[in-house]
């Protein structure tokens, strides 16, 4: 309860004029759409044979599924399948419950960030694959899809709208990004509240430029690994 009072305590007060136009203006908004249309069609061109062999290590190491498809919420409030590459043990759930059981250190953590440091549900080539965000590659067919961005809020679970108070209008009103202000500003070092905060500044400030700056800010935090857990 103290955490959701403390989410809303941070979030800035609502100005929908400022947040629509930032966002939904025709020119900006088709403009915003073709960036992500062509750079996560360049990405994947790019990428391709990386993913294709990702792909084959997850079967090889872990065996299937490959990827994960975990419901989050998009734009309008609508949920979506968010894709990555698996990068847990397939009882993940049982064995998550197993582990807070018997740690009240990791459950007080859990309820605190939906987190772990140290998630015994990861293996191996998952740790890898999460340290260089490469299980993220998937999410580029999301935003083909129009369902994410390339630079945006990152997605979030139905269970975390209520942490975000009254800045859930400023997060709904976009598609969650691939990167975004919190993907390179430290992630999972940034608490809750400064996340919910950032996500509500990127929305009503947002500009093209913006979104450039964010994904140059992204390559050097991908490769520090800061924040990644």
């Amino acid at each position: 309860m103290l955490v959701e009072r403390s989410a809303e305590a941070t979030a800035i007060p609502l100005n929908d004029v400022a947040r629509d136009r930032a966002v939904t203006a025709p020119a900006l908004s088709r403009a915003k759409r073709a960036l992500d249309i062509a750079a996560a069609g360049s990405a994947l061109a790019v990428f391709g044979i990386l993913l294709g062999m990702i792909a084959l290590a997850v079967l090889i190491m872990e065996g299937r599924p490959i990827l994960i498809r975990h419901r989050r919420i998009g734009r309008n409030g609508v949920s979506f399948p968010c894709l990555k590459f698996r990068t847990m043990v397939r009882d993940a759930d049982a064995a998550l419950s197993r582990h807070l059981a018997s740690h009240p250190e990791a459950l007080a953590e859990w309820q605190e960030t939906h987190k772990l440091k140290r998630d015994p549900r990861v293996t191996p080539l998952g740790r890898v694959l999460r340290d260089t965000s490469l299980d993220e590659l998937p999410q580029l067919f999301n935003i083909l899809r129009g369902e994410m961005s390339l630079v945006g809020p990152r997605p979030i679970v139905a269970d975390e709208i209520k942490r975000y108070g009254l800045a859930f209008a400023d997060y709904k009103a976009v598609r969650p990004g691939l990167t975004g202000p919190w993907q390179c500003s430290g992630r999972n070092d940034v608490s809750y509240e400064q996340r919910v905060h950032m996500d509500s500044q990127y929305v009503r400030s947002w500009s093209l430029t913006s979104d450039l700056i964010i994904i140059m800010k992204t390559v050097p935090a991908v490769i520090k690994s800061r924040g990644v857990y």
